[in-house]
């Protein structure tokens, strides 16, 4: 098979992240080629992590729009050399389905939808677009079951939508538990993009409840970074909270954490959650869809955005060692039930299954 997966850029972000690890996986799984297609082709260290790993990475230019309707034409040429063209984001999903029509081809599509919610819901006129975009595929997967039936309240349950959990290299964030005991200063680390479906804000008012001495590390980047930053200066936190930036290294930041949070307005199935609950340190998470069945059972959930109550109980975790040893434990147990050599599995038995259709 030939395997065409087109997402916006590679700048950062958890489906970003995911194919990094993902495409090498569903390329050694079988006698596949496959390759990336990136609206916005700006190099970044998950561009060249992939061209390392052996991924052609092909582009229709750099910078720009990525909702600029020549992408369509500029995508014509991609989509009869591949028997599955995969899409990412949103003007991915929209586009490509434009472009195989124009190229006169029956090419198999599929999607993957990342999110449980997204803001195109909420406007009345987006629904017949969408469900026109979604009726063109293949196949749709849903990363969570939370995705999976918020999509098909949206735009019915349809036979061509799955479930497929995401998945990360577990292997590489596991790490013995944490021996607090004897320690007397403690780091909180949050990894996620600094954008709108994030809530960092909660953490960081968190931290004014907390100890001088607990500090805060804000892994990712984004366009939200200069307001957390004004925020951190209004509580006088410049000091206690640490703006890491897009981090390639991320097994390693976690293992010298000591609780890792993860605070959101919603999410699908959150890649950083996995990579948390596999470090060996508790996991603690906002309760809300896409968080709630990832981390119930294992972490702990807080009321989403209650600074006070997150506060207390990372504060309670590290104070408490018999409870921080319990929850850790019960995360990386649940951690190993995602690792993405299962999802690599599963999306080239569905691909298999709409080739042979």
């Amino acid at each position: 098979m030939r395997i065409l997966h087109v997402i916006t850029s590679l700048r950062t972000g958890g489906a970003e992240h995911l194919l990094v690890d993902l495409l090498p996986r569903l390329r050694d799984g079988g006698e596949n080629d496959v390759d990336l297609l990136l609206f916005d082709g700006t190099e970044t260290p998950f561009y060249h992590e992939l061209e390392q790993k052996g991924i052609a990475v092909h582009t229709l230019g750099k910078g720009g729009n990525v909702y600029n309707p020549s992408n369509v034409l500029r995508m014509v040429r991609y989509v009869p050399q591949y028997d599955i063209i995969h899409t990412h984001n949103t003007a991915c999903q929209l586009f490509a389905p434009m472009a195989r029509a124009i190229s006169f081809t029956r090419k198999r599509l599929v999607t993957t939808e990342h999110s449980a919610n997204n803001r195109r819901r909420g406007k009345w006129w987006c629904k017949p677009i969408d469900r026109w975009m979604y009726n063109r595929y293949a196949a749709i997967i849903c990363i969570a079951d939370q995705t999976c039936d918020n999509l098909k309240k949206y735009i019915g349950d349809k036979s061509n939508i799955y479930t497929i959990y995401n998945g990360v290299d577990v292997g590489r964030f596991l790490r013995p538990i944490k021996d607090l005991s004897n320690q007397h200063e403690f780091v909180v680390t949050m990894v996620a993009s600094l954008s709108a479906a994030k809530d960092q804000d909660t953490v960081i008012r968190a931290m004014s409840h907390l100890p001088e001495n607990y500090r805060l590390q804000l892994v990712g980047g984004g366009d939200r970074e200069q307001q957390l930053r004004r925020l951190c200066a209004d509580l006088s936190l410049d000091a206690r909270v640490t703006f890491m930036g897009v981090r390639t290294d991320v097994p390693d930041i976690l293992a010298g954490t000591d609780v890792v949070v993860l605070s959101s307005h919603w999410e699908g199935l959150s890649l950083s959650s996995i990579e948390g609950m596999a470090s060996g340190r508790p996991f603690v998470a906002s309760d809300v869809d896409g968080l709630r069945e990832m981390v119930g059972g294992a972490g702990v959930l807080f009321p989403h955005g209650d600074d006070k109550a997150l506060a207390d109980t990372i504060q309670r975790l590290c104070e408490t060692p018999d409870e921080y040893r319990t929850v850790a434990q019960r995360c990386q147990e649940k951690a190993k039930q995602y690792d993405i050599s299962i999802m690599a599995r599963n999306y080239l038995e569905l691909y298999e299954k709409i080739c042979n259709r």
